[in-house]
């Protein structure tokens, strides 16, 4: 694995400010040959252009050739841009596996900043991807990752989780081959999210986000850019996850220490937090989709649902810090999956 080249596909459209993006993926990258960096654009937008040719031999541009308008339903022309973006997907991951025949990807967006450990992680978690059929991804982003929601102390910790997060994202040749003939012509994450893609496996996110978004503009409109993403916080420490042992993410080692440090956690009430007299972690126990949400909106985490399963979730457990102390938002023991009526 230490000799696999893993390149990271830049999706690029008509952002001037990817210079940010590639500045940071250059400033950190360890090596242009282990890590070369594929700038796959969109929109055929001029100024993006020059930005992206201004970096010479650093990174290969590649040109997603067709432009025009993708066939729609009426009632979802407003969401053109959502199929423009999935067709781009599909030819630039196509480019990387079946032109340039690479064995695995890391997917990055225009507008997105890294970590200093960013490389070293997903060079960590690799062979983990390889060996382990019950992870399809790896994942720089926890979704719940503001600064109040997280201990800064473990930058070092990572997490399976049932939800797609997305937000830089290492993904193998072979779960492409899977996906591409099923390829969706729009909302590609949404349906990532699905049972019938996802399929029970899961992806590896850390506690605290290898990277941040700075793009408030584009097709989702700054939907939740404002109230949420703008305060993720970026890890700045660099955690060499290469010289660490992260065999606990296989999942007969994890799901047996991690479900029993949960439910081993004594249960309270929503209000019993902030004077729990025990240190230590707390569970927090929700039955229903109401009861997820309405315990969702007062830890401060995302309420929102894909399919069932909450954001950063892993057997419907979330795990959050709140007023200093480690909560795990839990189902009832006895867990017996997902339902996708709770959308």
């Amino acid at each position: 694995p230490d000799d696999t080249v893993i390149p990271v596909l830049v999706l690029a459209c008509d952002r001037s400010s990817v210079r940010r993006c590639l500045d940071n993926l250059l400033r950190y990258r360890p090596s242009m040959e282990k890590f070369p960096i594929i700038v796959s654009q969109d929109c055929g937008h001029a100024e993006t252009a020059r930005v992206i040719e201004s970096y010479g031999a650093a990174l290969s541009h590649i040109r997603q050739p067709d432009l025009g308008d993708v066939p729609a339903p009426p009632e979802h022309r407003k969401f053109q841009g959502y199929y423009r973006i999935s067709r781009h997907y599909r030819w630039a991951l196509g480019q990387v596996f079946r032109t340039f025949r690479y064995r695995a990807a890391i997917i990055v967006e225009d507008d997105l900043e890294v970590a200093p450990d960013f490389f070293e992680y997903f060079q960590a978690v690799f062979p983990l991807l390889r060996s382990d059929r019950s992870l399809w991804c790896a994942s720089a982003w926890n979704d719940n990752g503001k600064t109040s929601l997280v201990d800064a102390s473990r930058s070092d910790l990572l997490y399976r989780s049932d939800f797609f997060p997305g937000l830089g994202w290492l993904l193998l040749r072979e779960l492409w081959e899977e996906l591409e003939p099923k390829w969706p012509p729009a909302f590609w994450d949404d349906w990532m999210r699905q049972p019938e893609q996802r399929r029970d496996r899961a992806c590896i996110r850390p506690e605290i986000s290898r990277t941040v978004t700075f793009g408030r503009k584009g097709v989702s409109q700054g939907q939740f850019f404002d109230q949420h993403l703008r305060f993720i916080q970026l890890n700045r420490n660099f955690i060499p996850f290469t010289r660490l042992d992260l065999s606990y993410l296989r999942q007969q080692e994890y799901d047996k220490e991690f479900l029993a440090m949960v439910y081993a956690s004594p249960r309270v009430r929503l209000e019993e937090i902030r004077d729990f007299p025990q240190p230590g972690a707390v569970r927090v126990e929700y039955r229903d989709r109401d009861g997820f949400k309405a315990a969702a909106k007062i830890l401060g985490i995302m309420e929102d649902l894909k399919a069932g399963v909450p954001r950063a979730g892993y057997r419907g457990v979330v795990a959050l810090v709140h007023r200093g102390r480690r909560v795990f938002l839990a189902p009832p023991p006895g867990w017996s999956g997902y339902d996708p009526t709770w959308s």
